[in-house]
């Protein structure tokens, strides 16, 4: 066989695998768009390794299972090129479900209440921002 038809073959099986997965993910239509939720985070600078571990480890394998679930990510703050950046807040977690009512479903669990404390006590202000998106 032809390494180019090798090669589409298996992008072909690995797309036929990886899309009915990512279809399932996203929002039916009378459900209404997925939602995007960002927390900016103050994380004490000498807890910062024991947040990203809980975070790496627990949360997001936790919350990868959740049904809805889309995408999780933690973002560090490297630089504010306009406008302030939110008080103190040097991570923000950036969290994709398919819709608003999954997502209020995933932080009523028991390791949503375990883990999210964790990641809290990893911080200098619990009084942090929730913006809540819907995503286009």
């Amino acid at each position: 066989m032809k390494r180019r038809t090798c090669l589409q073959v298996m992008l072909a099986a690995a797309g036929g695998a990886v899309m009915p997965a990512i279809a399932d993910t996203l929002a039916s239509p009378d459900q209404g768009r997925p939602i995007q939720l960002h927390v900016d985070l103050a994380v004490d600078p000498a807890k910062e390794e024991e947040m990203l571990d809980i975070f790496e480890k627990s949360f997001r394998p936790a919350a990868a299972q959740q049904p809805g679930f889309i995408d999780l990510r933690m973002l560090k703050l490297q630089s504010t090129l306009r406008g302030p950046a939110p008080p103190g807040a040097n991570y923000q977690l950036a969290l994709t479900f398919a819709s608003e009512e999954l997502r209020q479903k995933w932080i009523s669990t028991e390791i949503h209440k375990k883990l999210w404390p964790a990641i809290e006590n990893t911080l200098t202000s619990k009084n942090y921002s929730r913006l809540l998106y819907e995503v286009y």
